[in-house]
């Protein structure tokens, strides 16, 4: 599959770091990867040059302007050692493949969930920007990276996650950033703008990188039985020199059902060969309208339609045929289209029926889309590389205004709904103004892309916080779950005085999960509030000898010491934990007690004097302040002449629950089970975080919402609205369940004209072969 004469060892370009024992097939994926990053990052410096020319040229002030000019200057003076680095440190991450989890290395070690609060703004934004990169390419090219994760642990014998992989999209663009970092490239616009542009040169090609390097580990014997999952055919080669040179897929390696690689021409051959059903029968003597004449009628339909609320493709032809007919009558000649005005007419009214037909799109912003039926019909007529190029301006705004209506669910206030607005605007805007000059389409495409763009990262940066916080609570609930178990091991079975049972049910155990989920469950820190939980329970124990009192004597100022430290750091109620140091006080004075009486009886029995009557613990204290610690001196002092209330006792026959404020399982989910071999259990882990769904359940109205991440510790899955707020959370189980129910729908987020110009080509299909 590959051509050897194009792979060469990334050591020609300088890098001098140890392959670390590798094995010789993952030195030819490396070398590989090496020539496939050279060629995309060059593309990526042209493109750099051309886009930062272009913001200069639209810049608003000078200094704006220089600004740019100066970061061309700086990137053209520093791409070869940005290329040098970024290859330098994919072959340091080759060779720590054998030596620890790449994961692991400083420039991709995940944040710190507790120091959250001390990230700067930039930096959440690199992150946010890397994040949406990353999601993009697991979407398209999971499964083939699946593949090659497995093999490359496979080679490594051990498992290996996309993270820890040197050719994962993670590791890939951490790298990038790092090499801007490095060369002094501190401007976030800049940062964001070059992240960009590596998303469109390396990442979106990811999948021919992966789909190559699976072949030459499959040539090599590795795990040659091992099957993509419906993964995208990957059928160019990612060192195609025609690739490279024109990033088009050649014609003998396309795939000629695909409808996004038909032509225009290719489908007015099948609108032929179904006849002419959509158009009337031509007289001979009919004679064609002229374009100019076309334009005008169409210009005048546009204007006499643009308070039409539903206009659909059939009443379209309807009207153009009717006009038609009402001019051949004055001039009594028969007039038509012409062929290829026809065509293209009847096509765009096929796209625009699939468009109004559409279950994807929210019923208003249909409704609104659909009224640019007949500025894309003029587009059409006047270009039909409006259906062969993907990169068409008024193909584009079709594209991006679908996407952008995918996770609309309504207005969200009595105020008109920002992006509707906007949609509205661009919408009337093409209907006044649109005649016959397309570059309209451009100027509506940039400006609809300027603001959905600044809509995104905003919600994006919410969504992140969003993550952030459900990654924190299901930390936060392992470490309750593990706290639980720590103390249930250590109570079960016991009967201990009620105060000690509530401060360690409901006050300490909250001091123990701010040290773990700080400190984690190998420190010190850790253990030695466990060890304080032991000292506790001991310490209102039954004592027996002389060395437990010298033991409590020297234990109990420091334990009660460290208690309340522990419940000031936690911010616990003051007054409420101060009266439990109190009663605590009072048992340990209690023990002291105990302890005397006890030794008293044993020393009675040594000597055969007769014994003392039992005495009760509601007796005066009878204790020496020598006997005591000296912070519990002064208490035993107020206690002296008093009766000493006996304390409650508890016997924990069964586990402990600590107090949660976060349950976030519904009643339903616990109480109705799926069983595992149900299908909408496969359905609910076939899901991918980035995907769109609708929900409805029974009485709510209908809402949007995307799979913004799978929290994998706690199994839940988290959706958010297009403005990246929590919307719904659903274990497994619950997910299944929904779906199952019909409550919830994936929506279909492909580009909304390439679907329905594919739903079009396979109804003419079926139409010839029926």
């Amino acid at each position: 599959m590959q051509n050897k004469a194009h792979v060469v060892s990334l050591a020609q370009h300088g890098t001098k770091t140890a392959t670390g024992h590798l094995a010789a097939p993952l030195i030819r994926v490396r070398d590989l990867a090496g020539v496939f990053i050279k060629r995309q990052l060059q593309e990526l410096f042209t493109s750099a040059d051309d886009t930062l020319f272009d913001m200069a040229d639209r810049a608003s002030n000078n200094q704006e302007q220089n600004s740019l000019f100066e970061t061309m200057r700086e990137l053209r003076l520093k791409q070869n050692n940005l290329l040098h680095s970024y290859l330098q440190q994919l072959t340091e991450s080759f060779a720590h493949l054998t030596q620890f989890r790449i994961g692991a290395t400083a420039g991709s070690t995940p944040a710190d969930r507790d120091s959250l609060t001390l990230v700067q703004p930039d930096e959440l934004e690199e992150s946010v920007a890397i994040s949406t990169m990353v999601r993009k390419v697991m979407f398209n090219d999971a499964d083939l990276l699946d593949d090659l994760n497995a093999r490359f642990g496979h080679l490594l014998q051990r498992e290996l996650q996309s993270v820890d992989n040197p050719l994962g999209p993670t590791n890939l663009s951490q790298l990038f950033l790092n090499g801007l970092h490095q060369l002094g490239f501190d401007n976030m616009q800049i940062k964001l703008i070059l992240l960009k542009l590596f998303e469109r040169s390396v990442l979106e090609d990811l999948g021919l990188l992966y789909a190559d390097s699976n072949q030459i580990l499959v040539e090599a014997g590795v795990l040659p039985d091992l099957h993509t999952r419906g993964a995208r055919k990957k059928t160019t080669s990612a060192l195609s020199s025609t690739k490279m040179a024109g990033r088009q897929i050649g014609a003998e390696q396309a795939d000629p059902a695909s409808a996004g690689n038909i032509s225009f021409q290719d489908i007015q051959l099948l609108l032929r060969e179904l006849g002419t059903a959509r158009s009337p029968a031509a007289p001979a003597n009919a004679t064609p309208v002229s374009p100019a004449d076309l334009m005008r009628l169409l210009t005048h339909l546009q204007q006499h339609n643009m308070q039409s609320q539903q206009l659909s493709g059939d009443l379209v032809r309807q009207q153009i045929d009717s006009i038609l007919q009402r001019a051949a009558q004055q001039s009594q000649k028969p007039r038509i289209i012409g062929e290829m005005a026809n065509d293209a007419i009847n096509l765009v009214s096929m796209l625009f029926e699939f468009i109004l037909d559409d279950r994807t799109l929210p019923d208003s912003l249909k409704a609104l889309i659909g009224r640019l039926q007949i500025p894309m019909l003029k587009v059409a007529v006047m270009d039909q590389s409006f259906f062969n190029s993907s990169d068409h301006p008024a193909r584009r705004l079709l594209n991006e205004l679908g996407s952008a209506a995918l996770g609309w669910s309504g207005k969200d206030s009595r105020q008109r709904d920002r992006l509707q607005q906007k949609m509205e605007d661009i919408v009337y805007r093409l209907l006044n103004e649109f005649t016959d000059d397309p570059v309209i389409f451009a100027d509506t495409l940039q400006e609809f892309t300027e603001f959905y763009s600044t809509e995104r990262r905003r919600s994006e940066l919410v969504e992140q916080r969003v993550r952030d916080a459900e990654e924190g609570r299901a930390r936060t609930q392992q470490a309750r779950l593990q706290i639980k178990q720590e103390l249930n091991q250590r109570l079960l079975g016991k009967t201990l005085p009620e105060t000690v049972v509530q401060l360690l049910q409901d006050n300490w155990s909250q001091v123990l999960l701010l040290r773990l989920l700080k400190h984690g469950d190998d420190s010190s820190e850790w253990h030695s509030n466990l060890q304080l939980v032991d000292d506790l329970i001991w310490s209102v124990g039954e004592h027996q000898e002389q060395t437990d009192g010298i033991r409590l004597k020297e234990m109990i100022p420091q334990l009660v010491s460290r208690l309340r430290t522990g419940f000031e750091e936690a911010a616990l109620d003051p007054f409420a934990t101060s009266l439990l140091l109190t009663q605590l006080e009072v048992l340990h004075i209690q023990a002291f007690q105990q302890l005397k009486r006890t030794l008293a009886r044993a020393e009675e029995a040594a000597t055969d004097t007769p014994a003392a009557p039992e005495t009760s613990l509601r007796a005066p204290l009878d204790l020496s302040p020598e006997e005591l610690p000296e912070s519990l001196q002064q208490v035993a002092e107020e206690l002296a002449d008093q009766e000493v209330a006996t304390p409650a006792m508890v016997e924990i026959s069964q586990d402990l629950e600590l107090p949660d404020n976060e349950n976030s399982v519904s009643e339903e989910e616990e109480e109705t089970e799926l069983p595992e071999d149900d299908p909408a259990m496969a359905k609910a882990d076939q899901m991918r975080p980035g995907s769109w769904f609708e929900l409805k359940q029974q009485h709510e109205p209908a809402i949007r919402c995307k799979l913004s991440a799978i929290i994998r510790a706690t199994g839940r899955y988290i959706f958010v609205n297009r403005h990246g707020l929590k919307v719904l959370d659903k274990n497994r189980n619950g997910l299944a369940l929904a779906i199952k129910r019909g409550e919830l729908r994936m929506l279909d987020d492909a580009l909304l004209f390439d679907r329905a110009l594919e739903s079009v080509i396979s109804n003419l299909r079926r139409m010839k072969d029926s």
